[in-house]
């Protein structure tokens, strides 16, 4: 009895198990014929789309940069073909340095090549692509070619390098462009989707000036090829395909002839130069001394280049005319004599003594011309006579000052269209008190009449308010871009500008400085420089103080170190009565505004204006700062060999087209 009671109990459970079991398996089918309707259906276009991208892969096609031209069609900016041998540390099957001492038994491989992949290394992941060599010639990418096979990870590309042909002319102008580094993919996050994508495959991006300003314009829309591949990843066939779009050509406002006439006229000294067409706001030269080659940065600038450059006591790579900030010295007076009869301080025809000083709270301000006796405002600026303008100064008061020229530009942005301006100082009694925490004093608004003291702007600065005043009170922006073309052959577009601003200047007071500015170049301080020149000018010599001398010390250059010496400057526009020029420059620490600067300004007019290209002995004296009115026979722009001298080191096509006639200023492009 007991082993039947035992019997039935052992079959209860075994059918109890097999319940169990059965609903373990039938819970199981049915999880999995729930998974496989949820892949099956739900999941199906996702799990599609990720099948078909196992066995596709989309390659960017990046664009050809655009070009960067002249207002004469002069290549400034183009690009080359080039063969690159590059590595993929994530590829590779040893380690990387035995890897390049093995392809340097193949091609040269120099210190400075191992140098440069080491540093991007740094900077890039371990699945990007880093150039070992460039610029491979023909008979060394067949040798690599021959031993591919030992070289997983190793690969020759051939891409598209920037080059300068013009080396280190115009360089702060066009600027360069450079790899990617981390800051510049972090701001990228901030990009639109849009342009994210159209920068995948983009290695390299614009740095400086007009290849920063205008990158989007001149890098162009990327195009993709879609490619079927094998199970190991190689290519079998192209599944689709689009075009990339070349970047648009950039035509800028410069005539190079004359910038590299006025970069070769600076020759080793340093200094800037600004000249802009007053009824444009064209900007004609733009210049920066000294330069650099931005040819150096296009595949990464070796250490010891960059630490040459970076802690040179020139400082190549600070753009002057765009960042540096100079007291503008007597070149001020013109427009403090203009915001005399503008605001019914003072009247052209009052007199007043200039002893060769001027007193003022007990302190005597020095002139270093000595007596001139009774000037009125014509002779004041003839003379340059600082009494004149320190009582003057006086009469306004700084903020009567500085709400006049504030319009005129000084201390404020010109938004000229390349990034990287700077303000300067234009000194008021807010802004001494915001700045310093300090009241401000009589004695300081003395000397701003003269240009000194806080006053502190950029040679584009003063070159705009000197357009302006050419152009009868009428302001436009300045700007480096005159148009823009889709294709590299494509008929260019003039790119519009803001209308001009009128800053309401009477003509009879306009009429009164500009009277005064004629005498400076006839009779006056500048008059050596403009002996025979075939067009009238106005124009208004500068000394500024790098360092402050002690109360009747007096100053000789040679006694002091080259660095503390007085700087040069000159504004003018010609020809005066129907203006086509106006421009402002700097030479630093040379002394004498007429001496130095003037006549540089001089050449620039006879070359606008005339058509003249100085002889190379007046280049030479122009050069040494012993020049006044040209020497020698000027030569025809025309007549002048056009590109300059070659630049070394690149296979680029140099086709620099031709140069027009510079004075044609009108013509559209």
């Amino acid at each position: 009895m007991n082993e039947i009671r035992d019997t039935v109990s052992e079959l209860t459970h075994f059918r109890r198990r097999v319940q169990v079991i059965s609903a373990v398996v039938l819970i199981a089918f049915v999880v999995l014929a729930a998974r496989l309707v949820y892949l099956q259906v739900t999941r199906h276009a996702d799990l599609a789309a990720q099948a078909e991208s196992n066995r596709t892969s989309v390659v960017p096609i990046v664009p050809s940069r655009g070009l960067i031209i002249d207002r004469n069609s002069v290549v400034l900016a183009s690009n080359y073909s080039a063969h690159t041998l590059e590595i993929t540390p994530s590829k590779l099957d040893g380690d990387v340095d035995s890897t390049i001492d093995a392809l340097a038994q193949i091609v040269e491989i120099t210190p400075r090549d191992r140098k440069q992949f080491k540093r991007l290394r740094e900077n890039l992941r371990i699945f990007d692509s880093i150039p070992i060599r460039t610029r491979l010639n023909d008979e060394e990418v067949a040798r690599f070619a021959a031993q591919h096979y030992r070289f997983p990870g190793v690969e020759i590309k051939e891409r598209l390098l920037r080059h300068y042909p013009l080396g280190e002319v115009a360089s702060h102008v066009i600027g360069y462009i450079g790899r990617i580094n981390q800051s510049e993919k972090e701001a990228m996050d901030d990009w639109s989707d849009q342009d994210q994508a159209n920068y995948r495959g983009t290695e390299y991006i614009g740095k400086l000036s007009i290849e920063q300003g205008y990158e989007k314009i001149l890098h162009g829309t990327t195009g993709f090829e879609q490619i079927e591949t094998s199970a190991n990843g190689n290519a079998v066939r192209q599944l689709a395909n689009q075009s990339s779009t070349p970047g648009n050509t950039v035509m800028l406002t410069l005539d190079i002839k004359l910038q590299k006439l006025v970069e070769d006229l600076y020759g080793k000294r340093r200094g800037a130069l600004v000249a802009i067409e007053p009824k444009t706001g064209e900007v004609l030269a733009f210049v920066s001394k000294p330069t650099f080659d931005p040819n150096l940065f296009v595949e990464g600038i070796d250490t010891e280049t960059w630490q040459s450059l970076n802690e040179s006591p020139d400082k190549p790579l600070l753009n002057r005319a765009l960042r540096g900030i100079y007291p503008p010295g007597s070149t001020y007076k013109p427009f403090l004599a203009l915001a005399a009869l503008q605001t019914g301080k003072r009247g052209p025809n009052v007199f007043v003594n200039d002893p060769g000083y001027y007193m003022f709270g007990g302190h005597r301000f020095g002139s270093p011309d000595g007596y001139l006796g009774g000037v009125d405002m014509r002779r004041a600026l003839e003379l340059s006579s600082d009494v004149y303008f320190y009582s003057l100064a006086n009469e306004m008061g700084v903020n009567g000052i500085h709400d006049f020229m504030d319009p005129l530009g000084f201390g404020r942005l010109t938004d000229i269209d390349i990034p990287g301006e700077v303000r300067g100082v234009l000194p008021s009694i807010e802004w001494k008190r915001r700045v310093y925490r300090q009241k401000w004093y009589p004695g300081e608004t003395i000397s701003l009449g003269i240009g000194q003291g806080y006053n502190s702007f950029t040679m584009l600065q003063l070159a705009n308010a000197t357009a302006t005043l050419a152009n009868g009170g009428f302001k436009h922006r300045p700007h480096l871009v005159r148009a823009l073309g889709e294709e590299e052959n494509a008929e260019l577009k003039p790119v519009v500008q803001p209308p001009a601003t009128d800053l309401g200047f009477k003509r009879g007071n306009i009429a009164v400085v500009r009277d005064g500015m004629e005498a400076v170049v006839k009779t006056g301080t500048a008059r050596g420089s403009f002996v025979e020149a075939g067009y009238q000018a106005a124009g208004k010599t500068g000394t500024a103080q790098v360092i402050t001398l002690a109360p009747r010390t007096r100053y000789v250059a040679h006694a002091l170190p080259e660095a503390h010496r007085d700087h040069a400057l000159f504004i003018a526009f010609a020809p005066a009565d129907d203006p086509k020029i106006a421009v402002a420059l700097i030479v630093e620490n040379a002394g004498w505004g007429a001496g130095a600067a003037a006549p540089i300004a001089r050449r620039v007019f006879d070359y606008w204006l005339l058509g003249q290209y100085p002889s190379e002995e007046d280049i030479a004296a122009v050069q040494a700062g012993r020049a006044t009115a040209p020497i020698g026979q000027p030569r025809h722009v025309n007549e002048i060999a056009w590109p300059p001298g070659a630049h070394v080191g690149t296979d680029a096509q140099t086709d620099t087209g031709e140069s027009a006639n510079p004075s044609s200023s009108e013509a559209q492009p």
